[in-house]
């Protein structure tokens, strides 16, 4: 393999940049007679594939078996390197590019695969008998099952594909289909899922008659639906908002599935304009069964255009002791950021969380307290202590709230984060140290400030 190969299977993407910029030959095959995209193909490394399309690889260029790198990504099953082959900037539109032949081929390849499933295709071509490792992966903020049987990688993805091959060559699908499709992995984060809430975007009202179906994953989707909306979505773009808005409020009434509920709680809060019955629903669920409906609840009780009410700030005191400590924290912060007066004891709780190596919202606390204005020696020591850490993100944090803080051992702590690996590209938290220095380094030109606490 070339060394390019090599940094694209690898998935170093500093390197491919690097070996590119030197005039590595983006389509120069290697030992094997494949490109680099069949490298990036194989690692499923879409990153890198994007950086080779960017750079001039063919994703469409025939290959020795008759394939094309793009059919290869669409029977890999990773929407996020279908992505990265169909479109990049130097590239025409992959509906323009594409003959008609080879957009019904890859159609039907997509079909074929989501028709039988990954793992079934995948051990009808290897032959083997044996069990297949299965297991979840992250592409672009969502989830993929990639399948693992007779030495071949596939992953699962192959609704996504369809959807977005359909929707790339302007094939019309019922949105009943696109339905069907989401919830044959009736997980909001999975890929299929994704898909076929965006191929949804223009049929409202199919979707939110979901709400009334006897199936909770039905609904689910629904709500789901009902929140991406609210993404950025302007009234121009989506002229419902306030359909929307008395469609939630009915609905949040009467939802009797807990995850189901606080999804459509989430959603109703997602509105710029909030709903004006919004504070009496999360008083009318901060008591309910389900921690997940009381964090949602919290978020009904304030407004950015609104003050909390004297039985919502009541409300919210109560939730900084609940059994739980996600809905803890979201009550204890939303009364420190509006000026509750027991300032001390909701420091004490976001302390607390913070300290906790065992909850889910340490890092969600910890970053809380690196940013507020808590200088108590409680905060500062805790900061300290998060060094500790095994997590790279956790021990930055600590750091992070030492530079805020003109703590003298600030560069020690940037020193400690260090250890678990280098800071992440564009990542805040490593610029305080700069600012640090900027502030604290006499050389630099700044004055000494002395670290310490109230």
């Amino acid at each position: 393999m070339t060394a390019l190969g090599e940094a694209v299977r690898s998935g170093d993407l500093e390197a491919v940049r690097a070996l590119l910029g030197e005039g590595a030959d983006p389509n120069a095959p290697g030992r094997d007679g494949l490109p680099p995209l069949c490298a990036a193909l194989a690692a499923y490394a879409y990153e890198a594939a994007g950086v080779l399309v960017a750079a001039g690889a063919d994703p469409d260029r025939v290959l020795a078996d008759g394939t094309t790198p793009l059919l290869r990504a669409v029977e890999g099953g990773s929407p996020a390197m279908v992505g990265a082959l169909l479109w990049s900037q130097d590239l025409p539109a992959p509906g323009q590019r594409l003959a008609e032949a080879e957009r019904v081929r890859l159609l039907e390849a997509a079909r074929h695969w989501y028709g039988a499933g990954a793992e079934a295709e995948l051990r009808r071509r290897t032959g083997a008998v044996g069990p297949a490792r299965i297991s979840s992966v992250e592409e672009q903020w969502c989830e993929v099952e990639e399948v693992v049987l007779g030495g071949s990688t596939v992953r699962g993805g192959h609704g996504a594909v369809l959807t977005t091959l359909e929707r790339v060559f302007g094939v019309p699908v019922p949105p009943e289909e696109l339905v069907a499709r989401a919830l044959r992995h009736p997980d909001p984060s999975h890929v299929d899922w994704a898909a076929s809430r965006i191929g949804l975007e223009g049929a409202r009202e199919v979707v939110t008659a979901l709400r009334h179906h006897p199936a909770a994953d039905h609904r689910l989707f629904a709500a789901d639906w009902l929140w991406t909306r609210q993404l950025g979505v302007g009234a121009d773009a989506y002229p419902h908002h306030e359909e929307d808005r008395e469609l939630l409020a009915a609905w949040a009434v009467l939802e009797p599935d807990s995850v189901v509920l606080a999804q459509v709680l989430a959603a109703l809060t997602e509105h710029d304009v909030a709903h004006p019955g919004l504070e009496g629903i999360g008083l009318e669920h901060v008591g309910h069964r389900d921690p997940r409906v009381r964090q949602k609840a919290v978020d009904c009780l304030y407004g950015y255009d609104r003050p909390i009410t004297a039985s919502g700030r009541e409300a919210l005191r109560a939730l900084t002791q609940d059994p739980d400590g996600e809905v803890r924290f979201a009550a204890a912060a939303v009364l420190l950021g509006h000026g509750d007066g027991d300032v001390d004891g909701l420091r004490a709780v976001v302390r607390d969380l913070a300290r906790d190596p065992r909850s889910p919202v340490r890092d969600g606390a910890a970053d809380f307290l690196a940013e507020s204005d808590d200088r108590t020696a409680d905060a500062t020591e805790l900061l300290l202590s998060l060094l500790d850490a095994d997590a790279w993100l956790t021990r930055s944090i600590g750091a992070y709230g030492l530079a805020l803080r003109d703590h003298p051992g600030t560069p020690q702590a940037y020193a400690r984060v260090e250890e678990l690996g280098p800071p992440h590209p564009f990542d805040h938290r490593a610029r305080a140290l700069g600012q640090w220095r900027e502030r604290n380094d006499p050389g630099r030109g700044g004055t000494p400030s002395p670290g310490g606490a109230e």
